[in-house]
């Protein structure tokens, strides 16, 4: 039990770091000749990652939101097998990396995404709903003061 705990307030640790350097992972993704293609997924699993730190998304297995640090932590870490510095080469590794762990985690992610757009729509919905409910009160307000002038 004590393992799991310590498994746990590690990956904490690893998710915060990636939070710290989300836009260094921005730039990255934009300089990084091998992960362009790569681009949307990458912002989508730091979405993943952020909403999983944030409690919002928990409905992911532990070796998914695992997969998705690795990868995110080895893209963030200068030191890889193939440095990035080397043109175009030293990017590849980084875009195997990834991609492994994009479908390693593709099923899951599928789902994150599927939540995610469920979410901004019922947020679209609602505020949709609140203009309505706004512009209702605002159209009785002008009947309102017409009926006074009226009178």
């Amino acid at each position: 039990m004590a393992d799991k705990e310590k498994d746990n307030k590690s990956l904490l640790d690893n998710i915060k770091l990636i939070l710290s350097k989300e836009d260094s992972i921005k730039d990255q993704v934009d300089k990084d000749r091998g992960l362009e293609r790569y681009a949307k997924d990458l912002m989508l699993l730091m979405s993943l990652v952020k909403d999983y730190y944030q409690g919002n998304y928990r409905n992911i297995p532990y070796k998914t939101i695992s997969a998705a640090v690795v990868g995110l932590l080895y893209v963030l870490n200068p030191i890889d097998i193939i440095p990035d510095f080397i043109p175009f080469i030293g990017q590849v590794d980084d875009a195997l990396v990834i991609g492994f762990c994009l479908r390693l985690m593709e099923k899951d992610l599928n789902k994150y995404k599927a939540w995610k757009n469920e979410q901004s729509m019922s947020k679209d919905s609602m505020f949709k709903d609140d203009a309505n409910s706004e512009g209702k009160a605002s159209d009785n307000k002008d009947k309102n003061v017409k009926d006074k002038k009226k009178s």
